[in-house]
């Protein structure tokens, strides 16, 4: 009888093998564990959800507390930048090859986060973490919605 990974790789070869060649746990892990702690941290000392869109919206708006947004921020910026220039290596991310897609796929999300009430940021992670069921709800929707766009783009339009 086969073993589990050859009859995986047989069925479905392509996508087997690039998650395998792309299968780091312990950096997951790592990682991971550095964003729950970065949202608990927020929690614990403002009180705050570590939802990205929120932030970034209060940022731009007329919010009275920027300065804590400002610096998550830019954080988020200058954290993988850091990275780099200590050595760790980081993959350039696949960019579409036209920009009207690219601008297309930015409205489309700024337009499913206003209509989901937050990002995944928000929900998966730290609505998620707090049991609520308005985020476990929208996880659920927004991962099942991408999981069906995946399989269309990949497979139904031969991407």
């Amino acid at each position: 009888m086969p073993s589990l990974d050859a009859t995986l790789a047989r069925i479905v070869p392509r996508v087997y093998r690039w998650a395998m060649e792309n299968f780091t746990p312990l950096s997951a892990a790592i990682g991971g564990a550095l964003i729950g702690l970065a949202a608990a941290l927020l929690m614990l000392s403002l009180g705050r959800i570590a939802g990205v869109s929120g932030i970034v919206g209060g940022l731009i708006g007329a919010a009275a507390d920027k300065a804590w947004r400002a610096a998550f921020v830019a954080g988020l910026i200058l954290a993988p930048l850091a990275a780099g220039l200590v050595g760790f290596r980081l993959a350039p991310p696949p960019m579409p090859g036209s920009w009207v897609i690219l601008v297309a796929a930015g409205l489309l999300v700024g337009f499913g986060t206003r209509l989901g009430g937050g990002c995944t940021s928000g929900h998966g992670v730290c609505g998620f973490a707090r049991l609520s069921p308005r985020s476990i709800a929208a996880t659920l929707i927004f991962m099942g919605t991408a999981m069906v766009v995946v399989a269309i783009v990949r497979h139904g339009l031969g991407g």
